[in-house]
């Protein structure tokens, strides 16, 4: 009778956010993947912050991801997300997180966001998230998540965080991201589009390493 395969442990990943709004985030998200085979680990306390220094979402993602990996040998996941505004020539975008300054808290960007709205009328906006994996063995995947929407005249709801006050998805209209229920939220978010791809890729590379060291 031929042994019984074992099946390979799970993927460590270390997040490279520390943003505990975040974290929930792509914790309650990747959890639901249940092709997915991984452990998340949060973010080591000693490990700085990495300074968002590229041009696109895609290179801020990576210069944390990469980070990360090299300070723990391990594999790591690492996201940026922009808010595009069409009538803003797609400010702040990739500078969403520091709209209002480097030190600028959630409500500073918000505040700021809704006085340069203020007399707009086309308040089209897209919001996107690149979720960027880089594996130990230095071999990357990362996949897009993008929203249409349009910017609310005041901020309205509780739940979320960021510019989730203002935003007004196309697919539920009357409400913005923070009056949504967060379930209703990850069903739709540019966040959970992105990395719910990222997992598809990381679960099928997964597969296919298994099979090979099957052989």
């Amino acid at each position: 009778m031929a042994p019984e395969m074992s099946r390979p442990a799970p993927l460590k990943i270390v997040l490279a956010t520390a943003n505990p709004h975040k974290v929930s985030e792509i914790e309650e998200i990747l959890g639901q993947q249940a092709e997915l085979d991984l452990v998340l680990i949060p973010r080591p306390s000693d490990i700085p912050e990495v300074g968002e220094t590229g041009e696109t979402l895609v290179e801020n993602a990576r210069l944390k991801a990469a980070a990360i990996t090299r300070a723990t040998n391990t594999s790591s996941v690492a996201d940026d997300t922009g808010l595009f505004v069409l009538a803003l020539d797609g400010a702040p975008g990739v500078h969403s997180a520091r709209y209002a300054g480097e030190d600028a808290i959630d409500k500073d960007n918000v505040e700021k966001l809704l006085v340069a709205m203020a007399n707009v009328t086309d308040r089209r906006a897209t919001f996107q998230t690149v979720a960027l994996a880089m594996m130990s063995d230095g071999r990357e995947f990362h996949a897009t998540g993008e929203v249409r929407g349009t910017i609310a005249t005041a901020a309205r709801g509780t739940n979320g965080f960021g510019y989730d006050p203002v935003f007004i998805p196309d697919e539920i209209p009357e409400r913005t991201y923070a009056e949504l229920e967060t379930h209703e939220k990850h069903l739709i978010s540019h966040r959970g589009r992105a990395f719910r791809a990222l997992a598809g890729m990381i679960a099928t590379q997964q597969l296919a390493d298994e099979t090979t060291s099957d052989r």
